[in-house]
C-alpha cells in the first residue's frame, strides 16, 4: 500500500459518523416487579433477594443493566389493580406477578402487550390466564 493511499483512508474513517466506528451500548432493559405482600414482610425480602440474586447470576445487574420498578399490593385489591395500570405505563420490557393469581388478572386487564410472568398460580388454565400449559398464548406465563 502506498503511503498517500494510506493516508487517504485514514482520513476517510476519521470522518465516519462515531456511531458507525464504536460499538453501541446496550439499552437498558426494565423489568417491573408486582408483589402482594407488604415491603417489610421477610418473606417477601427474600424473594426478592433471590430474584436479583439470579438475575446476577445471568449478567444482569439492577442500576447498570437493567431497572427494575418495584410495586406493592399490599394485600388490597384496589392497590393492586392502581399498581397495575401503574406499571403497564412505564414502558416495561416484562412485567413479574409473584405473589399470587390476585395479581395476573388485574395485569392482563391492564396490558396486553407487555409480558407477564407470574408465579403461585395453582390453575392459570382454569382462571383464563393462558390457553394451556404447553401453549399459553397471550402475553403471560408462568407457573
Amino acid at each position: 500500500m502506498r503511503r498517500r493511499e494510506f493516508i487517504a483512508g485514514l482520513g476517510s474513517a476519521a470522518v465516519w459518523p462515531a456511531s458507525v466506528r464504536a460499538q453501541q451500548p446496550s439499552p437498558m432493559r426494565r423489568i417491573g416487579v408486582l408483589l402482594i405482600l407488604i415491603t417489610d414482610d421477610p418473606d417477601t425480602r427474600a424473594q426478592i433477594e433471590a430474584f436479583l440474586q439470579g438475575l446476577a447470576q445471568l449478567g444482569w445487574t439492577d442500576g447498570r443493566n437493567v431497572r427494575i420498578d418495584y410495586r406493592w399490593g399490599l394485600g388490597n385489591a384496589d392497590n393492586i389493580r392502581k399498581s397495575a395500570v401503574e406499571l403497564t405505563t412505564l414502558a416495561l420490557d416484562v412485567i413479574l406477578a409473584a405473589g399470587g393469581a390476585s395479581l395476573v388478572g388485574p395485569l392482563l386487564q391492564a396490558t396486553h402487550t407487555v409480558p407477564i410472568v407470574f408465579t403461585y398460580a395453582s390453575d392459570p388454565v382454569a382462571a383464563g390466564f393462558i390457553d394451556s400449559l404447553a401453549r399459553p398464548g397471550g402475553n403471560a406465563t408462568g407457573f
